[in-house]
């Protein structure tokens, strides 16, 4: 049996009946670009975070771009981010003609380090931009600490993090802006590209609508230079059908966790930590190891299917190299870079392929 990275045909058998219904009532409605059912999603996802406003737009990497773009970052604004993420962390600051001003990563989770923020001057910063990486919450009082004495924005990047939360308080929920993605592979993810902004903020939610959608407020009326980024109502059709399950995958994805921790606890690996108080959701479980290539290509062999996220830090990226950073700037980034191992994790995993992925790990090890 091969073990793929997702299944995403098993959770489809799950609610297909609920997704084709929501689907059909979009075609019978003719309403293909925001309206009720997008209304809907946003709602309910809003709620889910407990704030105010949700704002859907085309995809993760628009939720992030439109954000900075509503906080007004401009040419020559400073926004601190990690190194270690997603490409559309620092694309969506360099489109806008911003700076990123990279602060490295805690090692054991994989997230900004705050404790580096103390030595960033908040002379043109703009924003800080955490990034709540493979599902957990980063360190966000003390992000949150900095950023209100820097007198900067926060916008969470929580692409990665729908559903987690930290000592009680959902992913959402602590920044100034937030950028949910509905990629197919997330935790929750529609039939395409997607994306979400929450906030508690009325002013910078309307001015979302506006960004969104041209920058009009009202059509061909046009107050600002925004983008073309509207939610479907197709996907907003899919998320709604996946939503009220959302809870229930993300525990199954935390047993699995639980059980990768118990069958590899004596392997010469580094397992994913969950800082106390959070409630990590599992987007990916990632560990560390020093002979990184070496096991990936011995489970590929083996028909277990493995990711690294991510194999190049964003500052040695070359089409950042005009940002000027140089190897050995943010080592935890890049030592992270070199050892980080995704394995299969999704609710419908299902025990029979997880003992395959813990046999085969135990197999490379000589553990069995």
């Amino acid at each position: 049996m091969k073990v793929p990275p997702l299944d995403l045909r098993a959770q489809y058998q799950t609610i297909q009946e609920d997704v084709l219904r929501r689907v059909n009532d979009v075609f019978s409605s003719q309403h293909f670009i925001l309206g009720p059912m997008a209304e809907q999603l946003e709602r309910e996802i809003a709620s889910l975070c407990g704030v105010g406003y949700g704002v859907g737009v085309a995809s993760g990497s628009d939720a992030l771009l439109l954000s900075l773009m509503a906080l007004n970052v401009k040419e020559g604004d400073i926004v601190v981010t990690t190194p270690f993420s997603f490409f559309s962390t620092v694309s969506s600051i360099t489109r806008l003609g911003a700076k990123p001003y990279f602060v490295d990563i805690d090692p054991e989770t994989f997230n900004l380090e705050p404790d580096l923020l103390a030595g960033v001057q908040p002379v043109g910063v703009k924003a800080v931009l955490p990034v709540h990486l493979y599902g957990q919450l980063a360190r966000m009082e003390e992000i949150i600490s900095w950023a209100q004495s820097s007198g900067v924005a926060l916008l969470e990047d929580a692409a990665q993090a729908i559903g987690a939360s930290r000592h009680g308080r959902m992913s959402g929920n602590w920044g100034t802006l937030t950028a949910f993605s509905f990629y197919p592979t997330k935790n929750l993810g529609g039939a395409g590209d997607g994306g979400m902004i929450v906030t508690s903020d009325d002013e910078l939610a309307e001015r979302l609508r506006s960004l969104r959608d041209h920058g009009a407020k009202r059509r061909y009326y046009h107050d600002v230079v925004g983008v073309n980024s509207r939610l479907d109502a197709l996907q907003a059709a899919v998320l709604l059908a996946k939503l009220p399950h959302l809870k229930a995958w993300n525990e199954q994805r935390r047993a699995i966790a639980d059980r990768y921790r118990q069958e590899l606890a004596d392997l010469p690996i580094k397992l994913p930590i969950e800082e106390a108080g959070n409630e990590h959701v599992y987007h990916q479980f990632v560990i560390r190891t020093d002979r990184r290539d070496e096991l990936k290509a011995f489970l590929d062999q083996e028909g277990i299917y493995t990711a690294i996220f991510y194999p190049i830090p964003l500052h040695l990226q070359e089409c950042f190299g005009f940002l000027g950073y140089n190897e050995g700037d943010f080592p935890e980034a890049e030592k992270a870079a070199k050892e980080v191992l995704a394995l299969p994790i999704y609710p419908e995993l299902g025990e029979e392929r997880l003992e395959i992925v813990v046999s085969a790990m135990k197999k490379f090890f000589g553990a069995i």
